[in-house]
């Protein structure tokens, strides 16, 4: 049964899916918690797969060439790692398989890829698809990070700057003024939201506080994080970017997959896991249903909104020519590029756009405290 809305659609019930998302989102929280002390990140997958991708192609075994990197290993998680790895390596445990019991640090699609290239002896091909995948991962989130972090230091700077005015400047300031009712409204304005803020700040708090961890806890539900990331795809500015990071991931993954053998169906599922999106992930449980059902890639997906038409022709024409896997990793890699441009556009809007308001709030608050001073100067001085 589906529901049709804006972005997509909600998938209210399907027969493989095989996923609960409200368990799967709460699981993943519970692990993260409870398994911060084995986590790795992107940067660490990356350099693991790639050096041991090096090693096993110099026809070094799996055993030495996890042991040799954990001699030189200094990271503390990276060393539980090896330590993990190369028990399970040698009580007969196959890589994928090791690398999957790792409390949750490796997806499905890694696991998958390693898998089926471990069944046709080419683990290097599977190391090299993984450490470029994650590589590009990793790239997109640094750029996002980075482009990111200088306006959030500028919005927190001026946050801080305003509150301590409010908080003991302003207060300071009022004995000064004389009666409130001969003052200008800007400073009227100003001294009345100092008051607030001082007479209420510990309910603003607590206000404050409650509404983001209420929002973390929705966003853990199944429809809370459908209608949390249905936003995120709405967002001004923001939503486009979000859905060219979904689209590289998407494609890259599902060629990666493709070309390590898994069945199309197979990779649909997996990659469904992988975007980290819910409205993306259940369109592509509904492709999924309908793979199975008789009809290719490119008829599910037409006129989606989620999908945009050159996506769309580009995985007819891999699907007409027998060739998806190379036509899907050419979108990936426009998306990439894409995601470049569009961040780079996100960095010239945003930065300007916090600098008109930082004038504006600066600009009222020097208004509203120097016109009393200045009016207080001249009557002294008159």
């Amino acid at each position: 049964m589906a529901q049709t809305q804006n972005q997509g659609i909600i998938i209210l019930d399907i027969e493989d899916s095989q996923v609960n998302t409200e368990k799967e989102s709460l699981g993943e929280y519970i692990k993260k918690f409870l398994f911060a002390q084995w986590s790795i990140n992107l940067r660490q997958k990356v350099v693991f797969f790639r050096i041991l991708s090096t090693m096993v192609n110099a026809s070094l075994t799996i055993l030495k060439s996890l042991t040799a990197l954990r001699k030189q290993e200094k990271d503390k998680n990276m060393l539980k790692f090896y330590d993990f790895m190369i028990e399970h390596i040698q009580s007969g445990t196959t890589m994928h398989e090791s690398l999957g019991a790792y409390y949750g640090c490796f997806s499905d699609a890694e696991v998958s890829i390693i898998e089926a290239w471990e069944r046709t002896g080419k683990l290097n091909t599977a190391l090299v698809q993984i450490a470029d995948q994650t590589e590009k991962v990793d790239s997109i989130t640094r750029k996002i990070k980075g482009a990111m972090t200088y306006p959030m230091i500028m919005i927190v700077g001026m946050v801080g700057c305003v509150a301590i005015l409010m908080i003991k400047v302003i207060p300071t300031l009022t004995g000064f003024f004389g009666d409130p009712k001969n003052l200008p409204e800007a400073t009227r304005l100003i001294i009345s939201v100092s008051d607030f803020f001082i007479n209420y700040w510990a309910f603003l708090l607590t206000l404050v506080i409650g509404i983001v961890s209420g929002i973390k806890v929705w966003k853990k539900t199944k429809t809370g994080k459908y209608y949390f990331d249905s936003y995120l795809l709405r967002m001004p500015i923001y939503g486009p970017l979000v859905t060219k990071v979904i689209l590289s991931r998407f494609a890259r993954i599902f060629a990666n997959l493709l070309w390590s053998g898994v069945a199309v169906v197979e990779a649909i599922r997996i990659v469904s896991g992988a975007v980290g999106n819910e409205v993306y992930r259940q369109r592509l449980l509904l492709l999924r249903q309908d793979i199975k059902n008789g009809q290719k890639i490119a008829e599910s997906l037409e006129d989606d909104p989620l999908f945009p038409d050159l996506l769309i022709s580009m995985i007819r024409v891999g699907e007409e020519t027998a060739q998806i896997g190379t036509t899907v990793i050419k979108i990936a890699d426009f998306y990439d590029e894409e995601v470049d441009i569009a961040i780079g556009g996100i960095q010239k809007l945003i930065e300007p756009v916090i600098l008109v308001i930082m004038a504006v709030v600066i600009g009222f608050l020097a208004i509203g405290i120097f016109q009393p001073i200045m009016n207080l100067a001249g009557t002294l001085g008159g």
